[in-house]
């Protein structure tokens, strides 16, 4: 599933190569995924213009302007690729944009995704982003901002890090590393963090979804123009590596449970 540093830079090289084109055509072959019907999509999006791309938490916001955004989730995983005129399109695809200049983009959802499109002064009542909490790597979310938050939270930390509806853009791949840097068991209650690990996870959350960004997202996600990102397994260092080694003391790296979701830990690092 592309998380945050994904989107990133998805919206980064989508400003790139689309701000200010002129849309010709919309094609949705997924009806389900879009809110209005495909021939209301392609009849609104053409000859409107492209706006500047950018993401929040796991959502991508396409200016169609004026007056309407495109919002795109990809779900579990998409290829969500550019093509040219001289290239050659994708086998499959459920949504499709072309531009005057001959350039576009289409998506393939790998299980499920949604592009909607939605007037901008509708925008703050659209059900599945209006209940978005901050960006995690949002600039204006301060330490103390952050600390607050967590603050606001009852148990365990994990899921409170996974719900978008308290900080957006986190999600199962990178959490492990997150709560592994700053030295906190996932079943770690909220209010038995001291202020001191509650300022290590800001930290920790800026450094791993940082550094995920700077080498263009996770290795098994394909980027704008359909390269992998150069976030690989080697880069993690806990996550995914059940019976490995602790790269910090060398204790043996351990999966368990939380909820409904699997965490990987060094038992030794992260006591609970």
């Amino acid at each position: 599933m592309p998380e945050l540093p994904e989107l990133t830079v998805l919206a980064s090289q989508m400003r790139r190569e689309l701000t200010g084109k002129l849309i010709l055509h919309a094609e949705c072959l997924q009806p389900k995924c879009c809110n209005v019907e495909p021939g209301q999509l392609d009849v609104t999006l053409s000859g409107r213009r492209v706006g500047e791309t950018t993401s929040r938490g796991k959502w991508l916001f396409m200016p169609a302007e004026p007056g309407y955004t495109l919002l795109m989730n990809l779900g579990m995983g998409a290829d969500m690729v550019r093509f040219v005129p001289e290239g050659p399109l994708p086998p499959k695809y459920q949504f499709r944009l072309d531009l005057q200049d001959g350039t576009g983009f289409t998506i393939k959802f790998w299980w499920f995704g949604y592009v909607h499109l939605v007037p901008n002064d509708e925008l703050h009542a659209h059900a599945m982003t209006r209940v978005l909490g901050p960006s995690a790597l949002d600039p204006e979310l301060s330490p103390d901002d952050f600390k607050r938050l967590v603050r606001r939270g009852r148990g365990m930390i994990k899921p409170f890090l996974l719900d978008q509806r308290h900080i957006s853009g986190i999600g199962n791949a990178y959490v492990h590393d997150i709560l592994f840097r700053a030295r906190i068991h996932p079943k770690r209650s909220i209010p038995s963090l001291s202020d001191a690990e509650i300022d290590a996870l800001y930290a920790s959350v800026r450094d791993v979804l940082g550094t995920a960004i700077v080498m263009g997202g996770a290795y098994y996600e394909k980027d704008f123009y359909g390269h992998p990102g150069g976030y690989t397994a080697q880069h993690w260092l806990v996550g995914y590596s059940d019976g490995q080694a602790c790269p910090v003391c060398g204790a043996t790296i351990r999966k368990i449970k939380t909820g409904s979701t699997s965490s990987y830990i060094c038992p030794s690092c992260q006591p609970l």
